[in-house]
């Protein structure tokens, strides 16, 4: 059966142009009842759809850094005050901890106000930072340069951690707190009082089958209401994406920049571990103008293990690049490569990670709640470090959440609160005062220069002058809007692993130990189901099977051998958020699979 279409695509320049074109028509890819409403569907016309409800004075949604340091800061001062609160948190991993994954180096300036007792109290810093070491790569030699006081790269005094270990930790001191944490929820829908404010979340329904139909042990998902919700879902969380249309909250910021992080962890020949030492390069395997960087820390855990990763800029035009193909051919490199000779990798994941910094900062309340952490973007860019701002703006929201439901005084023209101090305190902070120093950082890379120009502004302006210039530098664009047609670039070619030093992307996979029911809508939802054949596939090459770490994606040959059609391996899912950031046609929405579903990373 054939049809004829006519598609409205936004393109790679931001241009939006459309085509007409006959295609085959095949099988619905998309069930998902976000994209295939419920209420024109037979199947659950006898379905009762009533949900439980519950109360409680503030939800807040993720159970990472920012959303943990936050509930803990509420139950401090609630305690301290001899107040009543109710603070709930729902995460969507098994448990807490379980899709956790950075670096990571954490500088632990936040964690000492929250909690000035942590080596007393257990906390899995267990290897402070001894040395430093920075270095520009070419295809076969390493130019060491300078790690200075005061440099980005200098770390110091901070501590290289398993951050899901120390967000674990972070997790028992909130529950002995008095925080009520529900792992494996998965918060699906926001919730809205008749005046348009928050009312809170809903989680995810159970028991639905692949093609979109209930199964008989379907179960509604329950409401939590909150005087305030408190949005902590990390990196493009898909409730935030709603809020920010909801509530227009990007009017007056630039669309945010992102990067993908790749992240190993090894056990390595004890003769070449070296505990505490920080690695970090720049260059090769990917060209100047492609934003890149790799990190390499060794940690000293009782066993000769590192850490070792790479970030790329997802603002990159190439559509051909292979992140993940980028990182394994990293580790061929002369200087690295008898780091991982003998040894075994343990661990594999992925996330994507904010980079647009102050200029991306949207509005972060309103009527009902507020955004914290890495959902807005807080990371430190040349610092490559984002928990430490990610947790005090946790802190510094709770403070206002607080102090908004106790106003005694406090007449709200909506029933939900909004915690409108925040805003303001997150600029009378430190945490605003250093992404202000570094604000020109990340755009000075996309110059003609490329990482050259980068290099040279953040020594200038960064480390010398602090950030004082009187000028703030622009990103110029959505990262989805700089991939240029797969006709004006060259295709690359990755070497094979060796399964030894490099792998391929599903014996990878296995190690995040990802799962997912198979028989449910695929989370991975299109907009429109045609559109990566007609626009991805025939302008770009598909680069969503390249783009994704954790091979979800494939074009296929039909049945019928006279074209292809798009596969979505919604099992091997990773939760990165890539393909709803990098897909030129912005058609993927990543909503959230059943609660407790995804990676259970261990410490990553």
């Amino acid at each position: 059966m054939h049809r004829c279409a006519n598609i409205v695509f936004r393109g790679s320049s931001n241009r939006t142009f459309s085509t007409s074109f006959a295609y085959k028509y095949f099988q619905r890819i998309t069930t998902h009842y976000t994209v295939v409403p419920r209420d024109t569907d037979p199947r659950w016309k006898d379905v009762d759809m009533e949900r439980f409800g519950d109360e409680a004075d503030v939800v807040v949604v993720g159970g990472g850094p920012a959303g943990l340091s936050a509930a803990c800061r509420l139950k401090q001062l609630a305690n301290e005050q001899g107040k009543d609160l109710r603070v709930c948190l729902v995460e969507k991993a098994a448990e807490i901890g379980g899709h956790t994954l950075s670096g990571a180096c954490l500088e632990p300036q936040a964690l000492n106000e929250l909690f000035p007792d942590w080596k007393d109290k257990g906390a899995p810093l267990k290897t402070p930072v001894k040395e430093d070491k920075f270095a520009f790569l070419t295809k076969n030699r390493r130019f060491p340069l300078p790690v200075l006081p005061g440099m980005p790269t200098y770390n110091h005094g901070n501590y290289i951690v398993r951050l899901g270990n120390f967000v674990k930790w972070l997790g028992t001191q909130a529950e002995e707190l008095g925080v009520e944490i529900y792992p494996g929820y998965a918060a699906s829908e926001v919730l809205y009082h008749e005046d348009g404010s928050v009312k809170g979340i809903a989680t995810n329904d159970v028991g639905i089958h692949k093609d979109g139909s209930p199964k008989e042990n379907f179960e509604r998902g329950m409401e939590l209401h909150a005087k305030v919700t408190i949005f902590s879902e990390g990196c493009h969380g898909h409730l935030a994406k709603q809020l920010y249309h909801q509530f227009n909250l990007r009017k007056n910021c630039e669309p945010q920049s992102y990067g993908i992080g790749l992240k190993e962890l090894w056990e390595i020949e004890p003769e070449r571990h070296r505990p505490g030492r920080i690695e970090h390069t720049v260059g090769w395997p990917l060209d100047k103008n492609t934003y890149a960087g790799t990190f390499l820390y060794h940690l000293d855990e009782g066993s000769p293990m590192i850490a070792v990763g790479m970030v790329i800029g997802l603002d990159y035009s190439n559509p051909y690049i292979n992140p993940f193909q980028e990182f394994q051919r990293f580790k061929h490199h002369p200087s690295v490569v008898d780091m991982f000779r003998g040894g075994k990798r343990i661990g594999y994941g992925a996330r994507a990670l904010n980079e647009g910094g102050m200029q991306s900062l949207p509005k972060l309340t309103f009527p009902g709640g507020c955004l914290i952490g890495c959902s807005p973007g807080f990371m430190n860019v040349p610092k490559i470090k984002g928990t430490h701002n990610a947790m005090k703006s946790g802190m510094i929201a709770a403070e206002s959440v607080f102090e908004t439901i106790f106003d005694e005084n406090l007449n709200s023209p909506t029933q939900g609160l909004n915690p409108e101090s925040y805003e303001q305190n997150i600029r009378d902070s430190w945490v605003w005062k250093e992404l202000n120093m570094v604000r020109n950082s990340r755009p000075s890379f996309n110059t003609a220069l490329g990482l050259y120009g980068g290099i040279l502004y953040t020594g200038i302006f960064t480390w010398i002058m602090r950030g004082k210039e009187p000028w703030t530098l622009h990103h110029g664009g959505a990262d989805y809007t700089k991939l240029k047609p797969a006709s004006e670039c060259k295709p690359i070619e990755y070497p094979k692993p060796d399964d030894k030093v490099s792998f391929d992307i599903l014996t990878s996979v296995a190690l995040t130990g990802t799962n997912h029911n198979h028989d449910q809508p695929a989370h991975l939802t299109l907009l429109n189901d045609d559109v990566p054949v007609a626009n991805n596939l025939t302008n770009y090459d598909g680069p969503e099977q390249r783009f994704c770490p954790a091979g979800v994606y494939e074009f296929v040959d039909l049945e019928s051998g006279d074209g292809k059609r798009l596969q979505i391996n919604a099992q091997n899912c990773i939760h990165c958020k890539t393909c709803d950031i990098k897909d030129p046609s912005q058609n993927i929405n990543w909503v959230c699979p059943q609660g407790g579903q995804g990676p259970a990373y261990n410490g990553m």
